[in-house]
């Protein structure tokens, strides 16, 4: 957002649907000042539908046609969340979601697409997979190929056009895995593919017979059970796996909300408006009341440019325009075999080359997902001070941890302070906390605030409670109270009210679970937000930073990667077969994992604990010799790694913290040539705990955290000797 032009206004996208995805793209490129977009969506990617026949035949790779929203949202700008809209309350202009509290709008565009599942039918749910949403179909179908069945029975309910073009194509990647395949296409009605001239039809069904696929029409199945399905008839059918393609079915919440409908599917006019002038809707779960067409992707990607029109006359006050749709189009049957049917106008063309040009147009569409193009950067002005473009041309300042001064600086900044003098205080500089002695025990007390990576502000309220936590469990402390340190980026007010009650509504949620509660705080405006907390708790005793003894087992109880992750995400990297949408949310699940029960296993026996954080496991675990007098050894092949973050740590990406952090451990730590090396130096937010624990109880110890679900493991051992760090293969 440019600080010149706050947001006034909220516009939320709810779903990422082909439609909203261009949209974004197109946001990116020409933003309106003055509002504030967010997407809505329960997933970090959205499947590009026109390729998935393509990726069940075995032609694409499931990267090929996914859309990555964490990298788009971060290329619009935009905030994303990964959840589930459930149903809007229109009067008070709010999205209701299943897993946070509901989101205010002011404008709202709906493309959440539709599902094939088959909700009535007995054993459906539970034994069968729908072929919309496609995510989970694509997932399932690659677990049900890595089972290797012999002799695998395929079912697949539905004999529209979607259905026979997943029976080509399963039938095409059976045959090509060697495996005498069943594959059978069920439908209740006598006439298959009614929508297709009578030449396409027999081409359609010509391809069917020459795959082996078995077409049975009036067939109603009555039951679907884990392997095998039941006909009205009595008879029952093996089926090891059973599709569902049957037509296309509206989210269940899209007729509750008062909004005009046919069948459930949201009317619109011709300007993409539904019965709400606040409320707009496009693809699949959408339909233009005056003008209906079918649900085909190609309606959605041509009324995107329209719908990113009218959503911005209808925030800036201009106009609208109607989306006129085309009477027919071009219909490319994928026929399972790298070939193609194409109908127009009643025209029907067969051939290689038709799936050439099919494959040429989705990946067109795809690239647009691809490499997005650099924003400008304005000029330096000159003259300027030597220096100064070497300096911005270093890696940009990431958030969370990666925002933190490096240990040198801060190391040198600290020795200039006097110690504590007070009597009570048993602390001192370099301790996780301080901590005060009370006639019933100790009372420790931290502070700690993250730079925000993500324009979610709940989100960093949730992740910057849990960070700031971490040193009072670190200490095996019962967290107390909080005091909260909240900046705000310059906003309307009422986008100021919405994102100061999201921080504090979240924040005070995380430290109830925890036990706390917050008590007061500060606010103020700055240039970006920011959230911290002054956290208090109580103990018995406080499980020193020191105190590690030769011998000791280290526990580590969080994986590593988090600061490379963010970097990637923040930097929009696009590694190869990997999709970093996925790998940033599965991060954010491990920093959100709270270690409550984590210090209450590991404090009663640790003779030392730290959380793991800002200067990385080297940094943090060299702290712990220092203060205990001792040497250590972890091994690389011990160390649990967040998925993909070896990956991208491989291919460069790097927290903007982690050069301070390995030069301050390099002289001090022996270690191979391995790009899992460079994690050990990588900034953590909201990490894991290390804690050194007698070896004769580490692996109960380990075996107790596992089964509290965190993914935790037995990484090395402390020895006799100076402070020191080897680190083996």
């Amino acid at each position: 957002m440019n600080p010149a032009y706050p947001p006034i206004r909220d516009l939320v996208l709810l779903g990422g649907g082909h439609a909203h995805a261009l949209v974004l793209r197109m946001w990116a490129m020409d933003p309106l000042p003055g509002t504030r977009l967010t997407v809505i969506n329960p997933d970090p990617v959205a499947p590009y539908t026109g390729m998935l026949p393509g990726l069940i035949a075995g032609h694409y790779r499931r990267d090929e046609l996914m859309i990555d929203l964490v990298r788009l949202s971060r290329f619009a700008n935009a905030r994303l969340i990964l959840d589930r809209a459930t149903g809007i309350d229109r009067d008070a202009r709010l999205i209701h979601l299943t897993g946070r509290a509901p989101l205010p709008y002011d404008l709202a565009a709906i493309d959440i697409g539709i599902t094939s599942d088959l909700p009535g039918l007995p054993g459906a749910m539970d034994h069968a997979v729908a072929a919309k949403p496609l995510g989970a179909y694509a997932a399932r179908w690659e677990a049900f190929l890595a089972r290797r069945l012999a002799y695998p029975r395929v079912s697949i309910l539905g004999a529209g056009l979607g259905g026979v073009e997943l029976a080509l194509a399963t039938a095409h990647r059976l045959q090509t895995e060697g495996a005498k395949a069943q594959v059978t296409l069920f439908d209740r009605g006598d006439s298959p593919l009614p929508d297709l001239s009578a030449r396409a039809r027999r081409t359609v069904l010509g391809a069917l017979s020459a795959l082996g696929v078995t077409l049975r029409l009036g067939a109603n199945v009555t039951a679907v059970g884990p392997s095998s399905l039941t006909l009205s008839t009595g008879e029952e059918i093996g089926s090891d796996f059973t599709l569902t393609v049957t037509g296309a079915r509206p989210q269940p919440w899209l007729a509750d909300i008062g909004l005009d409908h046919v069948n459930g599917f949201l009317a619109t006019d011709a300007s993409l408006r539904t019965s709400d002038a606040r409320i707009f809707a496009s693809g699949d779960c959408a339909t233009l009341a005056h003008d209906p067409r079918p649900k085909a992707g190609v309606f959605a990607v041509r009324a995107a440019p329209v719908l990113l029109h009218n959503l911005r006359a209808t925030l800036s006050g201009q106009p609208l325009r109607p989306f006129k749709p085309q009477s027919d189009y071009l219909k490319l049957i994928s026929l399972g075999t790298r070939s193609a049917t194409a109908e127009k106008w009643g025209l029907t063309v067969t051939g290689p080359r038709l799936w050439r040009l099919k494959d040429r147009i989705d990946r067109a569409f795809m690239d647009r997902f691809g490499p997005y193009p650099a924003m400008p950067t304005p000029p330096l002005p000159s003259p300027s001070t030597q220096g100064l473009t070497a300096f911005l041309d270093q890696r940009p300042l990431c958030g969370g941890c990666g925002a933190k001064l490096g240990p040198g600086a801060l190391s040198t900044a600290l020795a200039t302070l006097p110690l504590p003098q007070r009597p009570e205080v048993l602390s001192g500089h370099g301790d996780d906390a301080a901590i005060l002695a009370t006639p019933t025990g100790v009372q420790v007390l931290t502070t700690d605030h993250l730079r925000a990576f993500s324009h979610d502000p709940r989100l960093m309220a949730r992740l910057a409670a849990l960070h700031a936590l971490g040193d009072i469990w670190a200490m095996g402390a019962t967290p107390q109270v909080a005091l909260a340190q909240v900046t705000l980026p310059r906003l309307g007010p009422d986008l100021q009210t919405r994102m100061l009650a999201e921080v504090m509504e979240e924040a005070a949620a995380t430290f109830r679970a925890a036990g706390a509660d917050i008590v007061g705080g500060h606010s103020t405006e700055g240039a970006e937000l920011t959230i911290g907390f002054t956290v208090t708790g109580t103990a018995a005793r406080a499980i020193p930073k020191h105190g590690a003894q030769p011998g000791d087992a280290l526990i580590l109880t969080k994986p590593l990667g988090s600061g490379t992750i963010l970097a990637a995400e923040m930097a929009m990297a696009q590694p190869d077969r990997l999709m970093l949408g996925e790998v940033w949310a599965a991060c954010i699940a491990q920093m959100s994992r709270a270690q409550a029960t984590a210090a209450a296993t590991l404090a009663p026996h640790a003779h030392a604990m730290t959380d793991v954080t800002g200067f990385g496991l080297a940094g943090h675990l060299l702290e712990m010799l220092d203060g205990s007098s001792c040497a250590a050894t972890v091994r690389l092949s011990d160390i649990p790694l967040m998925p993909g973050a070896l990956e991208l740590a491989s291919m460069g990406q790097a927290s903007s913290l982690q050069p301070a952090n390995l030069a301050a451990v390099s002289w001090r730590m022996t270690a191979p040539d391995d790009p899992r090396a460079l994690l050990l130096t990588d900034p953590q937010t909201c990490g894991g705990l290390l804690a050194a624990v007698p070896r004769a109880l580490a692996a109960d110890l380990l075996d107790q955290l596992q089964s509290q679900g965190h993914d935790a493991a037995i990484i090395g051992e402390v020895a006799a000797g100076q402070p020191h760090l080897t680190v083996v293969p």
